[in-house]
């Protein structure tokens, strides 16, 4: 069995630096909505426009990726971040992450990192169990 596992935990998604996406040499970010984006009362976190505004300038591609089949939640965050999205993303599967990788033309999947709830992934690091 293949086991998907972060490469950090962070206190939310506004840890994740440009020095830590650089280090890692990651040009996209794929993000949930759910407890990564919007807390539980689906209000965005504090200061992620600002966050996601700031690593756009410094050219990092932004993606949502969600499960949920609450169109108008995802769009909302969307809009507000404007970041493109697709929802019934049926994750774990891979279909999602490889879409978007070749929507946003990014060859090595090595240089996409997913953020979900407190984790940090780089996608294609996983080990065998």
């Amino acid at each position: 069995m293949m086991l998907i596992y972060p490469d950090k935990y962070l206190k939310n998604v506004k840890e994740i630096t440009i020095e830590l996406l650089r280090e890692n040499n990651i040009k996209a970010l794929i993000l949930d909505v759910d407890n990564t984006l919007i807390d539980f009362n689906r209000k965005i976190l504090e200061g992620t426009e600002e966050w996601c505004f700031n690593l756009k300038k410094q050219g990092i591609q932004f993606y949502i990726l969600s499960n949920t089949n609450k169109i108008q939640k995802v769009e909302k965050v969307s809009k507000t971040l404007d970041i493109p999205y697709i929802t019934f993303a049926k994750k774990p599967l891979k279909t999602g992450f490889k879409k978007i990788q070749k929507i946003l033309e990014i060859e090595n999947s090595r240089e996409i990192a997913v953020a979900r709830r407190s984790n940090f992934y780089r996608c294609n690091r996983s080990k065998e169990v």
